[in-house]
């Protein structure tokens, strides 16, 4: 289990033995959150992440009772391939997440055909903060080398993503380490939204997190720019 010591007091960890609990309290929270956003504005956004952690998340999200027409659906990053491509963000919350009571949700999308992410940024970013904002629910992950959303370690746009003088809603990225260019939200972004999650599963995770809070290196591991700051709660669930 991760051991708290000397915290951020803006992060409240839910730590469980077992991965069906977890999924059952997270799932739980955000259909709530969602709900209250519905009652208090009429609609609600929620933005996610892909990877393979959030898949049984999405799955059990599908079948929770929810207004579900009246709530977009967006992402917290996107690999700058086509939808139809096996690794596409979108084409994996439209499979997992987007069936079943929540086929009814709206979906909208970060990629733009016969543009470079450089070239579709702007784009993005209109599209984003004209009908994803203000964001009332994000569920972020975080990889074994320590990024979150599509913020990688040591890479030349994190000054830019990390930059809270910077209002873009968006930045486009190449990773040095992994496949596809992307396009990801910034971190002035993200602690914008009213209800930041963090999600992760197993041994190795829970490893990484603990050298997180235990380090400030925001370059080195770039989920700490989430984890030391003092303007966001972030509800921390893992198994």
């Amino acid at each position: 289990m991760v051991q708290a010591g000397m915290m951020n007091k803006r992060l409240h960890l839910h730590g469980f033995e077992v991965q069906s609990d977890l999924l059952n309290a997270l799932a739980d929270a955000i259909v709530a959150d969602l709900s209250k956003a519905i009652i208090q504005k009429g609609y609600a956004v929620l933005l996610v992440s892909g990877g393979n952690t959030p898949k049984p998340l999405f799955e059990l999200l599908s079948t929770k009772e929810l207004n579900w027409e009246v709530v977009r659906i967006g992402l917290c990053d996107e690999r700058w391939v086509d939808p139809a491509h096996q690794d596409s963000n979108e084409r994996f919350v439209k499979t997992y997440l987007m069936k079943e009571k929540a086929s009814s949700a709206v979906f909208v999308g970060m990629y733009y055909e016969n543009l470079s992410p450089q070239e579709a940024q702007p784009h993005c970013d209109k599209v984003v903060r004209e009908l994803l904002w203000p964001c009332d629910v994000a569920i972020l992950g975080m990889g074994e080398d320590a990024h979150t959303a599509s913020l990688f370690p040591l890479n030349e746009k994190l000054s830019e993503a990390f930059d809270l003088k910077n209002k873009a809603l968006c930045v486009a990225v190449v990773p040095q380490g992994a496949p596809h260019a992307r396009m990801s939200l910034t971190l002035s972004a993200l602690l914008s939204v009213e209800h930041l999650y963090l999600h992760f599963e197993g041994k190795k995770k829970q490893a990484v997190f603990q050298e997180a809070i235990n380090g400030s290196d925001c370059y080195a591991m770039p989920i700490r720019s989430v984890l030391h700051q003092d303007i966001k709660d972030i509800e921390v669930y893992y198994a």
